[in-house]
This record gives structure tokens, sequence and C-alpha cells, in this order.
């Protein structure tokens, strides 16, 4: 189908027919003539791709080139009589060929019995295997493309787009009378078919257009969608063209424009594809993203990488795509299954009504009369849930009109009160901020969103462009306030009703992120943005400090528990001294379990969640207890001591023993666990003695327990290299290390507690499958110098093609008298373990570890002494362990 106006010309001086026919004539054998045909033709057009061609003239190039070559193919061979035709089908039926498209062919009999034609047609399928050519083929006759097409749709498609290359032009007419809609596969039996299609295949990409290594055919917004849209209007209208749909009324210029400028990007870039990779790929991978966004001439700048604008761009014409795809398979959803249908229409008031259970303007003239109805129809529909969708017309429409919002629009009071009134309103405001966003509203009120739509960052971490992230955050939050999230969420689903404005809620998810790309940091830069919002539309100035603080410090809850010890009460202290008051922490709570959980799927699990809720509860028992009277650190171990032996005095556990195991584990010990975990390993100790062996005891979370991680504790004789030969260890069994508290008792015993997850980032709770990591760390553990093999498994694709630099940063922790070390790396198996034998190397001890694996890279943060238990200050010991760290891991 041809897109916009666009007519096309072959160039014939590509390619020399009566030369090639010359040459043909004096070759002893055709194959090398044909083979040097196609070699050189591909090349020229490869050529013109890099000199900045016209896509269109060559991918439609191609096919015609094939055609005039297949067509002297054909002539060369005997055929019986006109009973057999030669056709091309599905892409090549469209005249669409890139470089390693899929060559379809119909070979067409007239009659079944194909007897007469064997010969001949083996014949030539065999020449165009022999002269590199690598077809999809059919042999079908009239009978059988029928019966076939009743049968499937795929195949009704597939035929529907055909062109004659070689043979009597009447027996594809008869082929499409066969097929046509009133024989079979009328207009909504094929529309309805064809949607049904489209919704399978979008679910298999999650119904989104943002994906990291997108399908350039398949995925939403992709080349399918535009084709869709073509069959459909092919069956309902009979149109060869996407003008003709123009004419008919179902599409607008601008409309045309979208799809034929989304086209021709989507070939240039599949193009490049086929081109690099020498095959039919379809994949946007890491593997080619770089290089094509280089070939298409993007630079790196200070703000973005040349692969980051290559993909916006990308992300930006599917999303266009794929919002028209919408409302026109709507329209024709409309017009093809329902045009028949009486609709109850209902008045909602004297702009809007619904039909059918769709929202409509009452007058066409609406938006251009009253630009403020653009914003009141997404209130409506939040005050009315009841309302499915908006009309297709309607859709057309806010499309058409949303050019008037601009300066003077948002400056306008009334439009700050109905978004307000939307901010405020008592439905599903998240889902009318993603409506907005799909039909181009939002990021023109706020431009500092419409700035960040298709804005991706280029790594393994943020698996969504801003835009997405930001909505499927405010996803989050609204799914909070349904009952059922009580099992996966239950602080988060508790918290949210005692928020007080939901509204300042939305907002801050709104604006969290909208700072990226521009250079600096996000936080501060949204931070400011919100404030100007807020005084824009006349938010209180308690409540804009509130909202401007949660979007400044959106990511302080995270770190924390991810990368400090929050079993130190200092670290609490200090994280409450920011927070201030329990309002504060409730909204950041909410706030930061959504940011998660809309980043990446992968990010949240159990351990994450038990971190985040020790947290908030903490803090709030510190913001309760009052900032200027922090705990004491002696009255704390006293009041752990005294719990601890309470619980072991109820089972049955004598005085005498635990004092004498706890006069060697020092008070520190004490500080880094709860009652509970003392008991157990107490017990676990006293019960183990006097065996040589190690002691491995094993915890998992309950079946019933969403939250935590499976707890290893190990009790065995210090060595130096007992971190990294654990860290080995557990690799081989397939764990991931989330937390590490590593302690030595006074008479040089350790007390060393992990936390570990499965590969899919779930606690561990089979009994065998917990016997077996017992068993494999004691046996790897027994003798700590016949070390375990670190694990050396391939590095996954896709972490190949991230450098990601090693960075090493030293600081010190003087109120816990140790040094702490944060560490920046690429992901790779066997990390931890590297880093254990490193700090072996080095005489360095260590006392905790958090370790966070985001995306492509890890950010651990490592609580190091010297062996004899003093801070790492040494300027040259630093610099030297810094260096070591990096000529490892760096490679």
């Amino acid at each position: 189908m041809l897109l916009h106006h666009y007519r096309f010309e072959p160039d014939t001086s590509l390619f020399d027919l009566d030369l090639f026919r010359t040459e043909l004539a004096g070759s002893r054998s055709p194959i090398a003539p044909f083979k040097a045909a196609l070699r050189d033709i591909q090349a020229r057009l490869d050529e013109q791709f890099r000199a900045g061609a016209d896509i269109r003239d060559l991918v439609r190039g191609r096919a015609w080139y094939l055609d005039q070559l297949l067509a002297i193919a054909w002539a060369q061979h005997a055929w019986p009589d006109d009973g057999v035709a030669l056709v091309a089908v599905g892409g090549y039926g469209r005249g669409e060929l890139h470089p390693h498209s899929d060559i379809d062919l119909l070979l067409l009999l007239e009659h079944d019995d194909d007897s007469p034609y064997r010969e001949p047609l083996s014949a030539f399928i065999t020449f165009l295997w022999d002269i590199g050519l690598e077809i999809g083929h059919s042999v079908r006759s009239l009978n059988d493309c029928e019966r076939e097409a009743e049968a499937d749709v795929t195949v009704i498609t597939n035929l529907l787009e055909s062109r004659l290359i070689a043979g009597p032009e009447s027996l594809r007419e008869k082929m499409r009378e066969r097929l046509s809609a009133t024989n079979l596969w009328p207009a909504d039996r094929f529309f309805e078919a064809k949607w049904q299609e489209q919704i399978a295949r979008h679910y298999r990409y999650n119904n989104s257009e943002y994906h990291l290594e997108p399908n350039l055919k398949s995925s939403p917004g992709g080349l399918r969608d535009i084709q869709m849209i073509g069959w459909v209007a092919k069956r309902h209208f009979g149109t060869e063209q996407y003008t003709d749909i123009v004419a008919n009324g179902f599409m607008n210029d601008a409309e045309l424009r979208i799809l034929s400028q989304g086209q021709a990007f989507l070939w240039q870039v599949r193009y490049a594809l086929h081109m690099l990779t020498g095959r039919a790929e379809d994949r946007l991978l890491f593997d080619h993203q770089r290089t094509i966004a280089e070939m298409f001439g993007f630079k790196d700048t200070p703000e973005r990488l040349a692969v980051e604008q290559f993909m916006k761009r990308y992300y930006r014409h599917v999303t266009a795509l794929a919002g028209l795809n919408d409302m026109l398979l709507q329209h024709f959803d409309e017009v093809i299954l329902r045009g028949k249908e009486s609709l109850e229409t209902v008045k909602l008031n004297e702009r809007f009504e619904t039909k059918g259970g769709y929202i409509q303007v009452r007058s066409r003239n609406l938006f251009r009369e009253r630009p403020a109805a653009m914003l009141e129809l997404f209130l409506l529909m939040a005050k009315h849930p009841e309302i499915e969708g908006v009309r297709a017309d309607t859709i057309r429409l806010i499309r058409d009109h949303r050019h008037q919002i601009d300066d003077h629009y948002r400056e306008e009071p009334r439009h700050q009160r109905l978004f307000m009134a939307l901010m405020r309103a008592p439905g599903n405001v998240p889902r009318q901020l993603r409506r907005m966003n799909r039909y181009g509203i939002l990021g023109k009120y706020l431009p500092e969103f419409g700035r960040a739509v298709g804005l991706m960052q280029h790594d393994l971490f943020h698996i969504y462009t801003v835009d997405a992230h930001t909505l499927r955050l405010l996803k989050f939050l609204h799914g909070f306030r349904k009952p059922e999230a009580k099992g996966d969420f239950p602080v988060a689903a508790t918290l949210i009703h005692q928020l007080p404005k939901l509204d300042l809620l939305w907002i801050a998810g709104l604006f969290h992120d909208i700072g990226k790309g521009r250079g600096g940091d996000h936080s501060e830069i949204g931070a400011r943005d919100v404030e100007q919002f807020c005084h824009r539309h006349h938010i209180s100035q308690h409540d804009t400090n509130l909202v401007s603080w949660l979007v400044e410090h959106h990511l302080l809850m995270s770190m924390t528990a991810q990368k400090r010890d929050i079993s130190d009460p200092d670290v609490i202290r200090d994280f409450a001294l920011i927070v201030r008051d329990e309002t504060r922490l409730d909204y950041l709570y909410v706030l930061t379990v959504a940011d998660i959980n809309a980043t990446n799927p992968t990010l949240w699990n159990g351990w994450r969640a038990s971190l985040l809720r020790q947290l908030h509860a903490e803090t709030k028992r510190a913001l309760r207890r009052g900032l200027k009277n922090p705990p004491d650190r002696d009255d704390w171990v006293r009041e752990t001591r005294t719990e601890a032996r309470s619980l072991l005095q109820t089972v049955g556990v004598d005085s005498a023993h635990i004092d004498r195991l706890w006069e060697s584990l020092g008070e520190d010990y004490f500080l880094q666990y709860a009652p509970s975990e003392i008991v157990w390993q107490t017990q676990g100790i006293l019960n183990h003695q006097p065996s040589p062996l190690p002691l491995v005891l094993i915890s998992a979370p309950t079946a019933d327990m969403a939250e935590g991680g499976t707890k290893v504790f190990i009790h065995t004789r210090s060595a130096d290299d007992l971190f990294a030969a654990t860290a080995a260890a557990m690799e081989q069994l397939g764990l991931s290390i989330h937390d590490a508290r590593i302690a030595t008792s006074h008479n040089d015993w350790t007390l060393n507690t992990f936390i570990v997850l499965d590969s899919h980032g779930q606690p561990i709770r089979d009994s065998e499958r917990i016997e077996e990591m017992r068993s494999h760390l004691v046996e790897e553990l027994d003798d700590p110098d016949d070390y375990p093999e670190i694990v050396t498994r391939h590095t996954p694709r896709q972490l190949k093609h991230f450098k990601v630099p090693t960075e090493v940063v030293i600081e010190q922790d003087p109120a816990n008298e140790r040094t702490l070390l944060e560490l920046t790396a690429p992901d790779r198996p066997g990390l931890l373990a590297r880093v254990g034998r490193i700090f072996m190397e080095q005489d360095i001890a260590l006392s905790a570890a958090k370790i966070a694996t985001l995306g492509e890279r890890v950010e651990d943060v490592f609580f190091i002494t010297t062996k004899a238990g003093e801070p790492l200050t040494d300027p040259e010991r630093q610099q030297q362990l810094r260096e070591r760290l990096i000529e490892v891991l760096g490679v």
C-alpha cells in the first residue's frame, strides 16, 4: 500500500534489463548471471541507503527489481498451458521488500490436478534456490485457496495482498473473486478475527510500546499495527491505498502523515538491521542500537547518549502509531461491528453524553469554542467510572484541537481548576492521566512531562521510558487502594488510606522523574518544577513544601534501606532527621514502593519489602520517641540481652551456658540482631557443640509471609578467606546474597548471617533445597583453604553491551569505628567471591555488606576495617585497595 501521496517510480539505471537479457543469452548457465544481478542490485540499494535515499524507493525498488528477475526466470521454464501463474503474496505482495525480507510466492493453479505442472514447478523452485533466493512458497489451486482461506484468517490475509508476477492475470482475478467479502470472511467477521489476533500479539509484548529491545514488526506501534489498518480497510472498503481511507472519511490528512512518517522511520531502522545482521532481523537488540544511532547521525551530548536520542525518536513514533491504531480500530469497530446496533445515549451535561457506554461530545465545535472541555472530559470520566472509554470521533477531535493548549491555556485559572479537580477526583485518576498521555494532552498541559515522553535510559535497570515508568508508578499507587493489595503490599495498602490528601501523592508521582534528561540532579530539577506547578495551581505553601520534598527525596528511602546498615540506631536517627515527621514518612514509603515496582518487575522481592518495612517502622518509632531523645546504645544492648535471655530461659536453656557464650560475642552483636534472631543463633550454637564441623542454620520465611529472605547463619572457626569461600559456595548453589553481617567472637569464631534469594529473587522455602544448601555449605566451609571454585558462567548477552566503569568510593563511619566502601561495577558471575578474595589479599576485615544488583551493574556497600579492627584511614592502603578492585572487576 502506498502512503501519503507517494508514487513509486523505479530507477532503471540500477538494473539494465536489456543488458541482463543479453548476458543471460550468452551464458552457458543462467545461474551465474542471476546471482550476479541479485548481488549487484542489493549492493547498489545499500549504497543508496547509506547516502540517504528515500527509504520507500529502496523497499519498493527491491520488490520491483525482483519482479523483473522472477518474470525472466519464469520465462526460462516451459509451462504446459495457461493454467498456472506466479503470484507475490504477503509483504512481497504489497510491493515491500527489505534486504532479507521473506519472499512469499504463490504458485496458483486453475485446477486441482497438479500433475501436468509438477516437473516445471519443481525445476522453477530449485532454480530459485540455486540462485540464492530464500523463498517461502506454496502451490495451491483455486479450490485450495478458497478452502484454506475460509479456515484460517492468516491465510486469507496473506492472499489478499497479491500481485501477479507472471502468467495469466485472469487466474489471479478468479482467486480474488472467490476470496471477496461477499463469498467468505465478510468485513465484520474479518475485523473481529484480526482484532483478536492483534490483542493476542500485543499481550505477548505486555501491551506496551516501551521495550528495551523492541520488535519492529510485532511490538505495539510496530509495522504490524500499520498493516492492520490497511488489512481492515481493504476488506471493508476494497481500498488499495491508504489515501482511499482518507477519501472515505475514516482517516484525515494529519493521521495519514503520522502513518506515513512512522512507517518510513520503521522501514529505515529495519533496513539498517537487515544490513547489519545479514538476515531478516526485526528485534532492535542492544547489539545494534548504538550502531544504528551512529549510522543515523546521532551524537552523544553531555545530557544524552546518541543511542538514547535515537531510541527516543523510535518510542515517539511507535507511541503515535499505537495511539492512531487504537483510534482507527475503535472507529472501525463502531462502524463495522456496531454500526447497526441501537446504542443507548445518556446525557452527562450540556457538552457531553455517552453512547453505548463511551463518552462523546454533543457538538463537533465544542473543543474549538470551549477548549476547557478537553480537560473536562477526563474529569467526567474520573467521576463516572462506568464510562468505558472515548468514542473514536471524539478522540480524533481531541487530537485535532490539542494544539490549542499553549502557555495562555495553561495560565487560564479555569483550566487550572479543572486539572486540580481531576487530581482530587475520587475515581481512578491515574487511568485518566494515562488516557491524557495517550491522546497527547498530558504532555501539552505539562510541558515538563512532554519533554520526558519517549525518554529512555540506556541500561537494564530502567526498562521503561520516563513517561511509561511514571504512569506505571501512578497505576501502582492506585492499586494500593484496592482490597487485594493487602496481600502483596500490606504496609502500603494500609498507609495509602491514611494519607490526608491523595492529590499530593498523584502530583509527586507525576513529577518525581520529570527532571531526567535535562542535565544535573533530576530530583532537584523535579522539585523546582513541581514547586512552580503548585504555585501556578494555587496549592497551599504547606502542601507545596510536602510535594517538593517528596520529589527531591524520592530516592532517599530506597537508598537508605539498600545501602546503609539500618540495624544501626545512628542510621535510623540520621534518616529521621531528614524526614522530620510521620506524614512525610508515610507518603515517602508509599511513593518508594510504587517507584521500585514501576521501574523493573524484577526489583521488588520479599527482601526489599522487609528492608523498607523495617526502616519505616524504626523511623516511626524514632519520630514518636523524639529526635532530641535518641536511644542510648548501652540501653539498646541491655534491652536486647534481657529480652533474648528471657526467651531462652522460657525454652529451658541454662543461664550459665548463655553467659559463657555471650561473654565472647561483644556488644556490637546485640546491636545487629533482634532478640528472636539471637535466640535462634544461641540455641543453634549450644546444641551444635562440641562438633568440629561448621554450624550452618537456615531459616526461611513461612509460606504465608510475603516479605523477607532466606537467612543463612554460619558459625565456624574464623579464616581469612571465609567470606570469599562462602560467596563462591553460594554462587555454586545459584543463590544471590543480598545482605551480609559478618562478626567474629573474642575467641575467633564467626557469627556470619547472610540473606539469600534464588535466581528469581524469591526466598528458598523448599525443605529439600534447604538441606542441599546446608550440606553444600558445610562441606565447602569445613576447610576454607580448599577454596571453592569461583563460578565462571558466561556473562548474559545483554550485559556485554553496557560499559559500566568500576568505581570505588571510600568514606569513614566514625560512629561505628569502621570504613564504608561503596562499589559500583558491571554485574558478572562470581563477583562477590572475587571481592572477598581481594579483601583477603589486602588484609581487610569485613563486618557487613549490602548487595544491590541494578540491571547491568551492581551497587554494593561494604563495611570494612583492618585486621586489627580499626578503620582503614591510611590513604596509601585505600588507594591500593581501590586500584586492585578496579583492576580485577573492571575487565
